[in-house]
């Protein structure tokens, strides 16, 4: 292994190490004051250093850099490559960063849910639990209701006076198990 190869991968492991500080919750996210979405992120630097280091050494390795000719041409590639590297990230994570996301589910959204008593709930002022689904993902929420529904009994949520529990009514059972 070259010396040259030594230096490209020593610099590779840089970049990998800045994108592990960016991925890990580095907070340096825009080098240089060039704006939010400049082309100096941290990303673009990660993706820059390390395409630079590890395309260098796989080129030092393929043309045994051990002239200043060969380190030179091995340096030229991998700089070419490290451009093209950094572009790369710099699309990669902005995707990630602007990528749509569902509204977080509130405590409007269990109302008209369906689901079943899970812990037997009290005819008036008790409390029982159920279980609905908020979201595809299974929800289990104090209840009441104004009369006493024993545990399977399916139910419709009427109202959510809070974000952990609900007032329930009975329904006719839907035959599904």
């Amino acid at each position: 292994m070259t010396t040259a190869t030594v230096v490209f991968l020593i610099i590779g492991g840089v970049g990998l190490a800045i994108l592990a500080f960016a991925l890990l919750g580095g907070e340096i996210a825009h080098l240089g004051g060039l704006g939010a979405d400049g082309l100096v992120s941290l990303e673009a630097v990660a993706g820059f250093l390390g395409t630079l280091g590890f395309a260098g050494a796989i080129a030092a390795e393929l043309f045994d850099a051990r002239t200043p000719g060969f380190v030179a041409a091995a340096a030229a590639i991998a700089l070419l490559a490290a451009f093209a590297g950094a572009w790369l990230a710099l699309r990669f994570s902005r995707a990630a960063r602007d990528m749509p996301t569902d509204a977080t589910p509130t405590r409007l959204h269990l109302i008209g849910t369906m689901g079943v008593v899970v812990t037997a709930v009290p005819a008036g002022s008790g409390y029982g639990e159920v279980r609905v689904r908020l979201g595809g993902q299974p929800v289990k929420l104090y209840a009441r209701a104004e009369q006493a529904l024993p545990a399977g009994t399916p139910i419709f949520v009427v109202e959510a006076p809070t974000d952990t529990s609900v007032v329930v009514e009975a329904t006719p059972p839907t035959g599904k198990a």
